[in-house]
Protein backbone atom coordinates (compact mmCIF):
# COMPACT_ATOMS: atom_id res chain seq x y z
CA UNK A 1 0.00 0.00 0.00
CA UNK A 2 1.44 3.75 -0.79
CA UNK A 3 3.07 5.60 1.85
CA UNK A 4 0.77 8.05 1.61
CA UNK A 5 2.06 11.73 3.34
CA UNK A 6 -0.43 13.91 3.65
CA UNK A 7 -1.12 16.86 1.39
CA UNK A 8 -2.29 19.81 3.93
CA UNK A 9 0.05 18.72 6.38
CA UNK A 10 2.88 21.58 7.33
CA UNK A 11 6.81 20.52 7.11
CA UNK A 12 7.58 19.28 10.67
CA UNK A 13 10.13 22.07 11.39
CA UNK A 14 7.53 24.32 10.21
CA UNK A 15 5.36 23.29 13.65
CA UNK A 16 8.29 23.67 15.82
CA UNK A 17 8.66 26.21 18.43
CA UNK A 18 11.77 28.59 18.83
CA UNK A 19 13.75 26.67 21.03
CA UNK A 20 14.08 26.72 24.53
CA UNK A 21 16.84 29.19 25.85
CA UNK A 22 16.70 31.45 23.09
CA UNK A 23 14.91 34.41 25.16
CA UNK A 24 12.48 36.18 23.39
CA UNK A 25 13.91 35.36 19.96
CA UNK A 26 11.13 35.03 17.32
CA UNK A 27 12.45 34.68 14.14
CA UNK A 28 11.83 31.46 11.89
CA UNK A 29 12.84 30.69 8.08
CA UNK A 30 9.78 31.58 5.76
CA UNK A 31 6.79 29.09 5.32
CA UNK A 32 7.96 26.61 3.04
CA UNK A 33 11.86 27.78 2.80
CA UNK A 34 13.83 25.68 5.72
CA UNK A 35 17.16 25.60 6.93
CA UNK A 36 19.58 23.22 5.78
CA UNK A 37 21.11 21.61 8.62
CA UNK A 38 24.39 19.76 9.08
CA UNK A 39 22.91 16.71 8.81
CA UNK A 40 20.80 16.93 5.79
CA UNK A 41 23.84 17.86 4.09
CA UNK A 42 25.26 14.32 4.67
CA UNK A 43 22.24 13.02 2.25
CA UNK A 44 22.65 15.66 -0.19
CA UNK A 45 26.35 15.17 -0.70
CA UNK A 46 25.55 11.55 -1.37
CA UNK A 47 22.70 12.84 -3.61
CA UNK A 48 25.53 15.44 -5.53
CA UNK A 49 27.85 12.87 -5.49
CA UNK A 50 25.34 10.30 -7.53
CA UNK A 51 24.34 13.52 -9.87
CA UNK A 52 28.52 14.47 -10.40
CA UNK A 53 29.26 10.73 -11.41
CA UNK A 54 26.35 10.43 -13.67
CA UNK A 55 27.35 13.13 -15.29
CA UNK A 56 30.90 12.22 -15.62
CA UNK A 57 29.60 9.13 -16.83
CA UNK A 58 27.46 10.35 -19.64
CA UNK A 59 29.52 13.90 -20.12
CA UNK A 60 27.45 16.14 -19.29
CA UNK A 61 28.97 19.86 -18.54
CA UNK A 62 28.26 21.30 -15.06
CA UNK A 63 25.51 24.79 -15.77
CA UNK A 64 24.36 27.40 -13.65
CA UNK A 65 21.63 30.45 -14.49
CA UNK A 66 20.68 33.30 -12.90
CA UNK A 67 18.23 32.55 -9.57
CA UNK A 68 16.23 35.15 -11.22
CA UNK A 69 15.37 35.65 -15.10
CA UNK A 70 12.61 38.05 -17.13
CA UNK A 71 9.10 36.70 -16.59
CA UNK A 72 8.53 36.46 -20.10
CA UNK A 73 10.92 33.43 -20.45
CA UNK A 74 8.38 31.36 -18.05
CA UNK A 75 5.80 32.62 -19.56
CA UNK A 76 6.64 31.82 -23.47
CA UNK A 77 8.66 28.76 -22.15
CA UNK A 78 6.93 27.24 -19.53
CA UNK A 79 3.54 28.31 -20.61
CA UNK A 80 1.03 30.26 -19.17
CA UNK A 81 -1.41 27.83 -18.52
CA UNK A 82 0.88 25.81 -16.85
CA UNK A 83 0.16 25.62 -13.11
CA UNK A 84 3.94 27.08 -11.96
CA UNK A 85 3.35 30.29 -14.26
CA UNK A 86 -0.53 30.15 -13.45
CA UNK A 87 0.22 29.96 -9.81
CA UNK A 88 3.55 29.56 -8.39
CA UNK A 89 5.78 32.35 -9.95
CA UNK A 90 7.52 34.48 -7.19
CA UNK A 91 7.95 37.71 -8.97
CA UNK A 92 10.06 41.13 -7.75
CA UNK A 93 9.36 44.64 -8.22
CA UNK A 94 9.72 45.83 -12.05
CA UNK A 95 7.43 46.02 -15.32
CA UNK A 96 7.83 45.57 -18.73
CA UNK A 97 10.95 43.69 -19.89
CA UNK A 98 12.28 44.85 -16.26
CA UNK A 99 9.65 42.19 -14.48
CA UNK A 100 12.15 39.68 -13.22
CA UNK A 101 10.54 36.34 -11.23
CA UNK A 102 12.43 33.57 -9.18
CA UNK A 103 13.27 30.57 -11.56
CA UNK A 104 10.19 28.23 -10.25
CA UNK A 105 12.82 25.95 -12.78
CA UNK A 106 15.44 25.11 -15.10
CA UNK A 107 15.04 24.24 -18.39
CA UNK A 108 14.04 27.75 -20.03
CA UNK A 109 17.27 29.38 -18.40
CA UNK A 110 19.24 26.24 -19.48
CA UNK A 111 17.68 26.97 -23.05
CA UNK A 112 18.35 30.97 -23.22
CA UNK A 113 22.09 30.39 -21.79
CA UNK A 114 22.60 27.49 -24.64
CA UNK A 115 21.52 30.74 -27.25
CA UNK A 116 22.76 33.83 -25.70
CA UNK A 117 26.32 32.24 -25.67
CA UNK A 118 26.30 31.13 -28.42
CA UNK A 119 27.12 27.78 -28.13
CA UNK A 120 24.32 26.25 -30.03
CA UNK A 121 26.67 26.57 -32.64
CA UNK A 122 29.39 24.98 -31.69
CA UNK A 123 28.50 22.46 -28.65
CA UNK A 124 26.26 20.59 -30.94
CA UNK A 125 24.47 18.51 -28.74
CA UNK A 126 25.29 20.25 -25.86
CA UNK A 127 25.08 18.13 -22.53
CA UNK A 128 24.47 19.80 -19.91
CA UNK A 129 23.46 18.94 -16.18
CA UNK A 130 22.75 21.41 -13.09
CA UNK A 131 22.10 21.29 -9.31
CA UNK A 132 20.65 24.23 -7.13
CA UNK A 133 17.35 25.86 -6.11
CA UNK A 134 13.99 26.68 -7.75
CA UNK A 135 11.32 28.80 -6.02
CA UNK A 136 7.60 28.29 -6.38
CA UNK A 137 4.92 30.38 -4.54
CA UNK A 138 2.72 27.21 -3.53
CA UNK A 139 1.31 25.73 -0.65
CA UNK A 140 4.10 24.11 1.30
CA UNK A 141 3.14 19.97 1.42
CA UNK A 142 5.25 17.12 2.20
CA UNK A 143 7.38 17.00 -0.53
CA UNK A 144 6.46 20.42 -1.69
CA UNK A 145 8.48 23.92 -0.97
CA UNK A 146 8.91 26.93 -1.81
CA UNK A 147 12.38 26.69 -2.10
CA UNK A 148 12.98 23.51 -3.38
CA UNK A 149 16.31 22.00 -4.50
CA UNK A 150 16.44 20.39 -7.99
CA UNK A 151 18.65 17.89 -9.96
CA UNK A 152 18.51 17.75 -13.54
CA UNK A 153 20.06 16.72 -17.20
CA UNK A 154 19.41 18.61 -20.24
CA UNK A 155 20.85 17.64 -24.00
CA UNK A 156 19.90 20.38 -25.87
CA UNK A 157 20.47 20.40 -30.35
CA UNK A 158 19.31 16.73 -31.20
CA UNK A 159 16.02 15.45 -32.06
CA UNK A 160 17.44 11.81 -32.19
CA UNK A 161 14.94 9.47 -29.76
CA UNK A 162 18.70 8.19 -28.67
CA UNK A 163 18.93 11.01 -26.12
CA UNK A 164 15.43 10.29 -25.01
CA UNK A 165 16.55 6.95 -23.56
CA UNK A 166 19.73 8.50 -22.25
CA UNK A 167 18.37 10.83 -20.74
CA UNK A 168 15.66 8.39 -18.95
CA UNK A 169 18.71 6.14 -18.39
CA UNK A 170 21.00 8.55 -16.51
CA UNK A 171 17.95 10.31 -14.43
CA UNK A 172 17.25 6.13 -13.75
CA UNK A 173 21.04 6.13 -12.65
CA UNK A 174 20.86 9.12 -10.52
CA UNK A 175 18.41 7.89 -8.26
CA UNK A 176 20.08 4.21 -8.37
CA UNK A 177 23.10 5.71 -7.33
CA UNK A 178 21.83 6.70 -4.22
CA UNK A 179 20.21 3.46 -3.32
CA UNK A 180 16.71 4.17 -4.05
CA UNK A 181 14.83 0.76 -3.85
CA UNK A 182 12.17 -0.16 -6.45
CA UNK A 183 12.10 2.22 -9.08
CA UNK A 184 9.27 2.66 -11.34
CA UNK A 185 9.62 4.15 -14.36
CA UNK A 186 6.63 5.68 -16.14
CA UNK A 187 6.57 6.92 -19.70
CA UNK A 188 4.39 8.13 -22.55
CA UNK A 189 4.41 9.85 -25.63
CA UNK A 190 2.21 13.00 -26.17
CA UNK A 191 3.29 13.48 -29.98
CA UNK A 192 3.67 16.60 -32.07
CA UNK A 193 1.86 19.24 -32.82
CA UNK A 194 0.87 17.66 -35.86
CA UNK A 195 -0.75 14.50 -34.40
CA UNK A 196 -1.49 16.07 -31.11
CA UNK A 197 -3.77 19.33 -32.66
CA UNK A 198 -6.14 15.87 -33.95
CA UNK A 199 -6.06 14.19 -30.59
CA UNK A 200 -7.03 17.79 -28.74
CA UNK A 201 -10.05 17.75 -30.91
CA UNK A 202 -10.99 14.76 -29.65
CA UNK A 203 -10.42 15.26 -26.43
CA UNK A 204 -12.51 18.34 -26.51
CA UNK A 205 -15.34 16.24 -28.10
CA UNK A 206 -15.48 13.66 -25.36
CA UNK A 207 -15.21 15.81 -22.57
CA UNK A 208 -17.58 18.49 -23.76
CA UNK A 209 -20.93 16.76 -22.48
CA UNK A 210 -18.79 16.40 -19.17
CA UNK A 211 -17.33 20.26 -18.70
CA UNK A 212 -20.20 21.16 -15.80
CA UNK A 213 -18.94 17.95 -14.02
CA UNK A 214 -15.13 18.19 -14.24
CA UNK A 215 -13.21 20.58 -11.46
CA UNK A 216 -12.74 24.07 -11.55
CA UNK A 217 -9.10 24.12 -12.89
CA UNK A 218 -10.40 21.66 -15.46
CA UNK A 219 -12.96 23.56 -16.79
CA UNK A 220 -10.43 25.83 -17.48
CA UNK A 221 -7.72 23.52 -19.07
CA UNK A 222 -10.77 22.36 -21.37
CA UNK A 223 -10.50 25.67 -22.92
CA UNK A 224 -6.98 26.60 -22.53
CA UNK A 225 -4.75 23.20 -22.49
CA UNK A 226 -7.17 20.15 -22.68
CA UNK A 227 -4.21 18.27 -22.44
CA UNK A 228 -3.51 18.79 -19.06
CA UNK A 229 -6.91 17.67 -17.78
CA UNK A 230 -4.98 13.70 -18.03
CA UNK A 231 -3.14 15.02 -15.51
CA UNK A 232 -5.84 16.09 -12.73
CA UNK A 233 -5.92 14.55 -9.49
CA UNK A 234 -8.91 15.70 -8.43
CA UNK A 235 -11.09 12.44 -7.56
CA UNK A 236 -14.19 13.75 -9.13
CA UNK A 237 -12.40 13.96 -12.70
CA UNK A 238 -10.49 10.74 -12.18
CA UNK A 239 -13.32 8.75 -13.68
CA UNK A 240 -13.21 10.72 -16.89
CA UNK A 241 -9.48 10.22 -17.29
CA UNK A 242 -9.91 6.74 -17.68
CA UNK A 243 -12.54 6.36 -20.58
CA UNK A 244 -10.76 9.40 -22.35
CA UNK A 245 -9.51 8.99 -25.72
CA UNK A 246 -5.35 8.35 -25.66
CA UNK A 247 -2.97 10.06 -27.19
CA UNK A 248 -0.97 6.65 -27.90
CA UNK A 249 -3.68 6.02 -30.63
CA UNK A 250 -3.29 9.01 -32.12
CA UNK A 251 0.11 9.19 -33.18
CA UNK A 252 1.14 9.80 -36.82
CA UNK A 253 4.12 7.54 -37.76
CA UNK A 254 6.76 9.70 -36.81
CA UNK A 255 6.35 9.60 -33.77
CA UNK A 256 5.29 5.94 -33.39
CA UNK A 257 8.15 5.44 -34.43
CA UNK A 258 10.50 7.69 -32.11
CA UNK A 259 8.38 6.32 -29.00
CA UNK A 260 9.28 2.69 -30.14
CA UNK A 261 13.04 3.45 -30.70
CA UNK A 262 12.64 4.87 -27.41
CA UNK A 263 11.06 1.54 -25.65
CA UNK A 264 13.71 -0.47 -27.24
CA UNK A 265 16.52 1.51 -26.45
CA UNK A 266 15.70 1.23 -22.56
CA UNK A 267 15.05 -3.00 -23.21
CA UNK A 268 18.27 -3.19 -24.51
CA UNK A 269 19.87 -1.63 -21.46
CA UNK A 270 17.68 -3.72 -19.13
CA UNK A 271 15.45 -0.89 -18.13
CA UNK A 272 11.81 -2.08 -17.20
CA UNK A 273 9.14 0.68 -17.48
CA UNK A 274 5.28 0.91 -17.71
CA UNK A 275 3.59 2.62 -20.49
CA UNK A 276 1.00 5.60 -19.10
CA UNK A 277 -0.96 7.12 -21.43
CA UNK A 278 -2.52 9.33 -18.89
CA UNK A 279 1.12 10.54 -18.34
CA UNK A 280 1.33 14.26 -19.83
CA UNK A 281 3.61 15.97 -17.19
CA UNK A 282 2.45 19.64 -16.34
CA UNK A 283 4.42 22.12 -18.20
CA UNK A 284 3.42 22.97 -21.92
CA UNK A 285 6.48 23.23 -23.35
CA UNK A 286 6.55 19.06 -23.94
CA UNK A 287 6.34 16.87 -26.72
CA UNK A 288 6.69 13.38 -27.94
CA UNK A 289 8.42 11.35 -24.85
CA UNK A 290 7.35 12.30 -21.31
CA UNK A 291 8.57 10.10 -17.95
CA UNK A 292 8.19 10.03 -14.57
CA UNK A 293 10.04 8.03 -12.06
CA UNK A 294 8.63 6.95 -8.41
CA UNK A 295 9.70 4.60 -5.29
CA UNK A 296 7.13 1.80 -5.47
CA UNK A 297 5.03 2.74 -2.47
CA UNK A 298 5.90 6.37 -2.39
CA UNK A 299 2.80 8.68 -3.80
CA UNK A 300 4.63 11.04 -5.26
CA UNK A 301 7.40 11.04 -8.10
CA UNK A 302 11.19 11.47 -7.50
CA UNK A 303 12.11 12.70 -11.12
CA UNK A 304 10.14 13.60 -14.32
CA UNK A 305 10.95 15.12 -17.86
CA UNK A 306 10.82 14.76 -21.64
CA UNK A 307 11.10 16.02 -24.67
CA UNK A 308 10.67 19.96 -26.07
CA UNK A 309 11.27 20.67 -29.38
CA UNK A 310 9.03 23.61 -29.67
CA UNK A 311 11.16 25.44 -26.39
CA UNK A 312 13.18 27.47 -28.16
CA UNK A 313 10.80 28.49 -30.80
CA UNK A 314 8.68 29.44 -28.01
CA UNK A 315 11.51 31.55 -26.88
CA UNK A 316 11.97 33.57 -30.23
CA UNK A 317 15.05 31.45 -30.82
CA UNK A 318 16.19 29.52 -33.70
CA UNK A 319 14.95 25.93 -34.17
CA UNK A 320 16.91 24.06 -31.43
CA UNK A 321 15.57 20.70 -29.94
CA UNK A 322 15.68 19.44 -26.54
CA UNK A 323 15.34 16.60 -23.87
CA UNK A 324 15.82 16.73 -19.94
CA UNK A 325 14.65 15.68 -16.64
CA UNK A 326 14.74 17.39 -13.02
CA UNK A 327 14.81 15.53 -10.10
CA UNK A 328 13.60 16.19 -6.78
CA UNK A 329 16.62 16.99 -3.80
CA UNK A 330 13.69 17.29 -1.11
CA UNK A 331 11.80 14.80 -2.08
CA UNK A 332 14.84 11.98 -2.52
CA UNK A 333 15.82 13.07 0.76
CA UNK A 334 12.72 12.27 2.03
CA UNK A 335 12.54 8.62 0.15
CA UNK A 336 16.04 7.97 1.94
CA UNK A 337 14.80 8.97 5.19
CA UNK A 338 11.57 6.28 5.00
CA UNK A 339 13.87 3.80 2.66
CA UNK A 340 16.49 3.75 5.95
CA UNK A 341 19.44 4.58 3.26
CA UNK A 342 22.62 6.19 5.13
CA UNK A 343 23.70 9.43 4.27
CA UNK A 344 27.41 9.93 2.70
CA UNK A 345 29.90 9.45 5.35
CA UNK A 346 31.63 12.36 7.35
CA UNK A 347 35.52 12.32 6.67
CA UNK A 348 36.89 10.17 9.04
CA UNK A 349 38.83 11.93 11.55
CA UNK A 350 42.10 10.43 12.21
CA UNK A 351 43.79 12.86 14.97
CA UNK A 352 42.37 14.42 18.18
CA UNK A 353 44.24 17.23 19.29
CA UNK A 354 43.99 17.57 23.54
CA UNK A 355 45.79 20.46 25.21
CA UNK A 356 46.05 21.53 28.95
CA UNK A 357 46.86 25.30 29.33
CA UNK A 358 47.06 28.53 27.51
CA UNK A 359 50.40 28.15 25.62
CA UNK A 360 49.67 24.49 24.75
CA UNK A 361 46.10 25.33 23.12
CA UNK A 362 48.35 28.18 21.05
CA UNK A 363 51.29 25.92 19.97
CA UNK A 364 47.98 23.25 19.27
CA UNK A 365 46.36 25.75 16.91
CA UNK A 366 49.40 25.73 14.70
CA UNK A 367 49.90 22.45 15.04
CA UNK A 368 45.75 21.79 13.55
CA UNK A 369 47.67 23.94 10.26
CA UNK A 370 50.29 21.03 10.19
CA UNK A 371 48.90 18.26 10.06
CA UNK A 372 45.71 19.76 7.51
CA UNK A 373 49.00 20.53 4.82
CA UNK A 374 50.24 16.94 5.62
CA UNK A 375 47.08 15.71 4.77
CA UNK A 376 45.77 14.09 8.44
CA UNK A 377 42.12 14.87 8.90
CA UNK A 378 42.59 16.68 12.29
CA UNK A 379 39.51 17.35 14.86
CA UNK A 380 40.10 19.52 18.15
CA UNK A 381 37.31 20.75 21.38
CA UNK A 382 39.56 24.21 22.12
CA UNK A 383 36.22 25.71 23.92
CA UNK A 384 37.07 23.12 26.43
CA UNK A 385 39.33 22.85 29.17
CA UNK A 386 39.04 19.99 30.42
CA UNK A 387 41.70 17.05 30.30
CA UNK A 388 39.02 14.75 30.30
CA UNK A 389 36.36 16.52 28.56
CA UNK A 390 38.65 16.33 25.45
CA UNK A 391 39.51 13.00 25.51
CA UNK A 392 35.73 11.76 25.95
CA UNK A 393 35.60 13.80 22.65
CA UNK A 394 38.20 12.39 21.12
CA UNK A 395 36.35 8.90 21.98
CA UNK A 396 33.22 10.06 20.53
CA UNK A 397 35.08 11.23 17.29
CA UNK A 398 36.34 7.49 16.99
CA UNK A 399 39.85 8.80 15.93
CA UNK A 400 42.22 6.08 16.07
CA UNK A 401 44.83 8.46 17.58
CA UNK A 402 45.59 11.48 20.06
CA UNK A 403 47.66 14.12 20.16
CA UNK A 404 48.47 15.90 23.85
CA UNK A 405 50.30 18.84 24.58
CA UNK A 406 50.70 20.17 28.05
CA UNK A 407 53.19 23.30 29.56
CA UNK A 408 56.31 20.62 29.78
CA UNK A 409 55.74 19.42 25.93
CA UNK A 410 55.44 23.23 24.62
CA UNK A 411 58.84 23.32 26.92
CA UNK A 412 60.44 20.23 25.45
CA UNK A 413 58.66 21.12 21.95
CA UNK A 414 57.11 17.28 22.01
CA UNK A 415 54.23 16.07 21.66
CA UNK A 416 52.27 13.11 23.37
CA UNK A 417 50.99 10.54 20.71
CA UNK A 418 48.39 8.08 22.36
CA UNK A 419 47.12 4.98 20.62
CA UNK A 420 43.27 5.33 21.53
CA UNK A 421 42.73 1.48 21.23
CA UNK A 422 45.45 0.39 23.54
CA UNK A 423 46.17 3.09 25.58
CA UNK A 424 49.75 2.78 24.43
CA UNK A 425 51.56 6.95 24.64
CA UNK A 426 54.89 7.85 22.92
CA UNK A 427 57.02 11.10 22.85
CA UNK A 428 57.64 12.45 19.63
CA UNK A 429 59.49 15.40 18.41
CA UNK A 430 56.89 18.63 17.51
CA UNK A 431 59.04 18.64 13.78
CA UNK A 432 58.31 14.78 13.29
CA UNK A 433 54.71 14.94 13.70
CA UNK A 434 53.42 14.40 10.65
CA UNK A 435 55.78 11.85 9.82
CA UNK A 436 55.22 9.75 12.79
CA UNK A 437 51.79 10.17 12.72
CA UNK A 438 51.07 8.79 9.23
CA UNK A 439 53.84 5.48 10.26
CA UNK A 440 51.13 5.16 13.26
CA UNK A 441 48.31 5.03 10.54
CA UNK A 442 49.05 2.90 8.52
Amino acid sequence: MPIKIPRAKKREEEEKPVQKGAGKFGFRSPRGMHDILPGDFLYRDKIEKSLRDTADAYMFEHIDTPIAEQVGLFERGTGTTSEVVEKQMFFIKGGGADALALRPEMTPGVMRAYIQSGLFRVLIPGKFFYYGPMFRHERPQAGRLRQLWQAGFEILGSSDAVYDAQIIVATFRLLSGVKIKNLVLKVNSIGCKTCRTAYVKKLKDYYRSKTSKLCKDCQRRYRDNPLRMLDCKESKCASFKESAPMMLDSLCGSCKSHFKTVLELLDSVGISYVVDPLLVRGLDYYSRTVFEIFSEGIDFALAGGGRYDYLSLALGGPKITGVGSAAGVDRIMEVMKIQNIAPQKRKKVQVFLVYMGEQAKRVAFRLVETLNEGGISVAESFSKESLKAQLRSADREEAPISLIIGQREVFEDVVILRNMKTGNQETIPMKKVVEVVKKRLR
